[in-house]
């Protein structure tokens, strides 16, 4: 895969992201459901899905905005990952109090995600010519 299409389809994960987000910010009692059911009636549970929906725009916003000014992509497509990865082990935690066929269904948006977006993360971007060390970006393999 070459890094434009890398590009392209980080710029598709970030707009699907922002999507999914901005349904559950702006219409908590219709899109949560999809994830968890019922539960999801709740004003409380409306609450953690609208934190969870602005998160998701966050992270999609700003793969968006990196892409379209050449600036390093890499560490959202990361986040991304990592908050899919909490999406998807979060879902199987819960087990049978999500109704199964929204349980697989999450899983496998979640999973796609976060295979996507880890994948992606490595391709986006030029290697950086670094000045500065930061034992972080040891850590995190951004040498």
């Amino acid at each position: 895969m070459t890094r434009v299409q890398a590009r392209d389809l980080a710029l598709s994960n970030a707009r699907g992201r922002m999507a999914i987000g901005a349904a559950l910010v702006l219409a908590p009692r219709l899109a949560g459901p999809m994830w968890i059911g019922r539960a999801a009636d709740s004003r409380a549970v409306n609450v953690l899905a609208r934190g969870l929906g602005a998160r998701d725009v966050a992270l999609g916003l700003g793969t968006a905005v990196a892409l379209d000014r050449g600036a390093p992509v890499r560490g959202w497509l990361e986040g991304a990952a990592l908050a899919d990865g909490v999406d998807l082990v979060s879902t199987l935690l819960a087990g049978d109090s999500i109704p199964a066929g929204k349980r697989r269904a999450v899983l496998l948006i979640a999973g796609a995600s976060l295979i996507a977006c880890a994948a992606l993360a490595r391709m986006v971007d030029e290697p950086p010519v670094a000045d500065v060390h930061a034992p972080e970006s040891e850590l995190t393999g951004h040498h």
